[in-house]
């Protein structure tokens, strides 16, 4: 386990290579907690994630000749990026081992850092098998995005800088992975008898720690599925595991509608974007507020995401949030049908985004046709008062 002098030894590392990220105030997380929320903004970290801390830290340590053999990772993207740019700016040659499917922004960016990319498996599981077997032909040094000392000593950084920026911090919220952030954290917590809690979050379709701590040890997940890629690891490493055990008082899940409507939410509010495993830890309080004692600062803890995938999370989390309504509509196949409904609806102050008008199905009378119907809307008494008002007209509908 690594301690406060680890820790220091790491900043001294980064103090030319990462700044540190930025304090945000969050007054509409702060309204919801009841006391003061503030957002750790490691998304706007150079690689767009914390990943570089450890991955650095790792490298810089590395001796004259294991640098000569080169390195090896396997990530989704950010501990990719991390090491690649830790290699660039060490003089090493490095090979990423990355999921097929991997978000395409973070392949281009780990190749524009010079790092050499081959594609393994659908998942950083997947991914560490093939970067093992690499490092036992080639020689080449494995960089584990979580499992080494030095790794979590780096990411503690993090954990420093919170203690700097917010002294009178008292409930820390991380994304949770692998628990090389988390058990930083939890670590650099451990100093001046500080009264802090560290909450862990992991996606509920990638929760290995809950299972794990309650084991007493890390204990693999059969499967995973959740758009969170960033902390979709199905087994803890052991580094780590032993302080979260020991300092962290508890691991949280959400689930994906939670992880959309947070990565909405910083994006309208904090103007920030984060990437959906970033959004975790905001998933997690706006789940539960209260119980979150504040000072409370929250992790954002990437910002890596593919336009594409940040266009359809953010139409789940407006679906999630009710602000996005799609249903179908019968009405009767007379002249005007259509007009009126759309009028009923315009009534009703819902905006029109789609409308497709079915005539012909086995399902649908001679007398009757089918209208689907995509509406935006603004809240759950909204969308509530909408579906009220086409009852009370005499439609009938079925959401999609």
């Amino acid at each position: 386990m690594i301690d406060a002098r680890d820790v220091a030894r790491a900043a001294d590392l980064l103090h030319d290579v990462v700044a540190p990220t930025p304090l945000e105030y969050s007054r509409w997380l702060s309204d919801l907690v009841g006391g003061d929320v503030f957002l750790k903004c490691e998304n706007l970290q150079r690689t767009g994630s914390f990943k570089l801390r450890g991955a650095y830290v790792r490298m810089a340590r590395l001796s004259k000749a294991e640098r000569a053999r080169g390195v090896v990772a396997a990530s989704a993207g950010n501990h990719a990026q991390g090491v690649a740019l830790a290699a660039q700016l060490l003089g090493i040659k490095a090979t990423v081992f990355m999921p097929n499917g991997a978000p395409i922004p973070k392949e281009k960016a780990t190749r524009a850092y010079g790092a050499e990319i081959r594609f393994a498996g659908t998942s950083i599981d997947d991914c560490l098998i093939a970067a093992r077997a690499f490092e036992a032909e080639t020689g080449a040094v494995l960089i584990h995005p979580f499992d080494h000392p030095d790794i979590v000593a780096g990411q503690a950084t993090t954990g420093l800088e919170i203690v700097e920026q917010c002294p009178q911090v008292r409930t820390v919220v991380v994304p949770t992975g692998g628990g090389g952030l988390l058990a930083g954290i939890a670590a650099a917590m451990q100093r001046d008898g500080l009264p802090v809690e560290v909450v862990g979050v992991q996606a509920a379709g990638a929760a290995a720690y809950p299972a794990s701590l309650a084991a007493g040890e890390p204990v693999q997940l059969e499967r995973m599925r959740t758009m969170a890629d960033g902390i979709a690891v199905g087994l803890p490493g052991k580094v780590p595991f032993e302080t979260v055990q020991r300092y962290v008082g508890d691991v949280r899940t959400v689930g994906e509608d939670s992880l959309s409507k947070a990565l909405l939410l910083v994006l309208e509010r904090a103007k920030l974007v984060v990437e959906p495993a970033g959004a975790a830890a905001v998933a997690a309080v706006l789940d539960e507020p209260r119980r979150f004692k504040p000072p409370v600062v929250v992790v954002l803890s990437g910002g890596n995401i593919d336009p594409l995938l940040l266009m359809r999370v953010i139409r789940h989390g407006m679906a999630a949030a009710s602000r996005y309504l799609s249903l179908r509509v019968r009405i009767p196949d007379t002249p005007g049908g259509l007009a009126m409904l759309l009028t009923r609806i315009a009534a009703l102050d819902a905006n029109l985004i789609e409308v497709v008008h079915e005539r012909i199905s086995e399902t649908l009378s001679l007398e009757e046709v089918e209208v689907a119907l995509q509406l935006e809307l603004r809240g759950e008494e909204h969308r509530e008062r909408l579906l009220a008002g086409l009852v009370a007209n005499g439609y009938s509908y079925t959401l999609n």
